[in-house]
């Protein structure tokens, strides 16, 4: 199949591929961005397609608000532009039983079946796909492209947007990663290569292994093995490390049947550590929103499945959900509701988590699978929530007035609303993060993704948390490492990759 080049001139196209999911594409994408970007040139991220929970809210073409996956947003901040939805232009957000939220240009289009999508939509979605790089290309002198999961997948390569159909129509060429984390890198590579469309195949300009602990000169006779086999030359060994960028998606979080913690407690002891609890969702989205509080010196964010136990939880957090209905049916089904409501301590729940500690939510089929119109919430706020078709996207500041678990709190705070439905009061409660807010006691509730990224915020909470506990809070370095900084030193650990970018530059 001949290369679509009606817009392939403007700009030249890499496109970071991978042997599977998690292999680090997303964070050797930025670190791309992050060292093209200090050389001076013009680059932009891409992924065509994206699969994911995790949005940020951003520009849409036309200017108004819309979605795109995080990881875009957080390659374009480290390409040093200002993140559109041109840089994620296809986003499928999960919602249970094999249904998706599809999201075209930041827009949300319509729930659909992952058959049903390939058959009705997915010409719609290539072409907007196409347009969106279009637009980057005519801009920036270099687009990054992520690829999606296994570039090898042969029942999808008729339809394979991120990968196949983008280096197709970006005329891009093609690295590709494989993790030795897992074991069988080498045949991971050697089978991806061997099995990708022939004219994708001969665009493939080098393979890096990602993930490698240890001495990377172990790996030299493997590495001039699997180039004498493939005629591809191994760009590099990029070492084991962990930026702290946002997670794309929950893959690193446990199934519904069991439970992870999280969080910066390594070397403090117990007496000087606290708990935040999350239960595990089945559609949880937006889980970026704990990783600042995870981050913590002495936090521990502990997921547990819904018919866990509150023990030693300090306080709980309800996160946000794809679908709000379906997972307070969930929670309520294994006595989760019974043992929140006997909880004593701080409760805060983000967008879908804040909707469940209502009093009930109405219009209910809009959001759920079933035909239920009124769901009953948690009691915790004096709070309604009415379901409609119209979905709120936006960036947002708002004045904080710490109370609750917030309490001393002061400012503004930044972030981010993504969520159906309008919540409204049917009691007295304090509004301590604007009129998208409502606090009572200990219970907190608030549509801003984003509110732990914020300082005042976050150490009014972890510090309320100490003087509940009567624990002794670990210092905090405010010395941290810049997650774009680490990316590309990461990249820069693979002289062939460098050498590469040269000609990009």
């Amino acid at each position: 199949m001949e290369a679509e080049t009606d817009d392939a001139d403007r700009a030249r196209t890499l496109l970071v591929a991978g042997t599977a999911s998690h292999v680090g594409k997303s964070t050797v994408v930025a670190g791309l961005c992050r060292l093209l970007a200090d050389r001076g040139v013009s680059v932009a991220p891409f992924k065509a397609q994206n699969m994911s929970n995790n949005a940020r809210a951003v520009r849409r073409p036309d200017g108004d608000w819309g979605e795109v996956g995080v990881s875009q947003y957080v390659q374009a901040r480290a390409a040093r532009v200002t993140p559109t939805t041109d840089h994620n232009p296809v986003l499928l957000k999960p919602r249970g039983d094999g249904e998706s939220q599809l999201v075209l240009d930041g827009e949300a289009v319509g729930h659909v079946e992952a058959g049903h999508y390939y058959d009705e939509h997915w010409a719609r979605a290539r072409e907007t796909a196409r347009a969106a790089h279009a637009r980057l290309a005519a801009r920036h002198d270099v687009v990054v492209a992520e690829g999606a999961g296994s570039i090898a997948e042969t029942n999808l390569h008729d339809r394979d947007l991120a990968n196949v159909e983008t280096a197709r129509f970006s005329d891009a060429k093609v690295l590709l990663l494989g993790d030795i984390e897992r074991g069988g890198v080498f045949a991971s590579l050697y089978g991806t290569l061997d099995l990708m469309p022939d004219d994708v195949r001969e665009r493939v300009v080098g393979t890096c292994i990602t993930k490698f602990r240890g001495d990377a000169s172990l790996l030299e006779s493997g590495t001039a093995d699997l180039e004498s086999r493939t005629g591809v030359p191994v760009l590099g060994v990029l070492p084991y490390d962990d930026p702290g960028l946002p997670e794309e998606d929950s893959v690193s979080l446990p199934d519904e049947g069991g439970a992870a913690t999280f969080g910066d407690a390594d070397g403090v002891d117990d007496a000087r550590t606290v708990t935040v609890v999350v239960p595990r969702l089945a559609r949880v989205s937006n889980v970026t929103d704990l990783e600042p509080l995870a981050a913590v010196p002495g936090v521990r964010v502990v997921y547990r499945p819904p018919d866990a136990s509150l023990d030693g939880a300090d306080a709980v957090v309800l996160p946000g959900t794809k679908n709000t209905v379906d997972d307070l049916l969930a929670l309520r089904a294994a006595g989760f509701g019974g043992r929140l409501a006997a909880f004593d301590g701080p409760v805060v729940g983000l967008c879908g988590g804040y909707q469940m500690l209502g009093e009930r939510l109405e219009n209910a089929a809009l959001e759920g699978t079933g035909e239920t119109a009124t769901v009953e919430g948690f009691g915790l706020l004096p709070v309604v929530t009415r379901f409609s078709p119209e979905k709120r996207v936006e960036q947002a500041t708002v004045e904080v007035c710490g109370t609750g678990p917030i309490d001393g709190a002061s400012g503004t705070a930044t972030g981010y609303e993504i969520h159906a439905g309008r919540t409204e009061l049917v009691g007295e409660v304090a509004r301590p993060l604007g009129p998208e807010s409502a606090a009572c006691g200990d219970v907190l509730g608030t549509y801003l993704h984003g509110l732990f990224e914020n300082r005042a915020v976050r150490e009014a909470f972890v510090d309320g948390l100490y003087r509940r506990t009567g624990r002794e809070r670990p210092s905090v370095d405010e010395e941290t490492a810049d997650p774009y900084a680490v990316a590309a030193a990461l990249c820069r650990e693979a002289p062939g990759l460098l050498d590469y970018l040269e000609t990009l530059s």
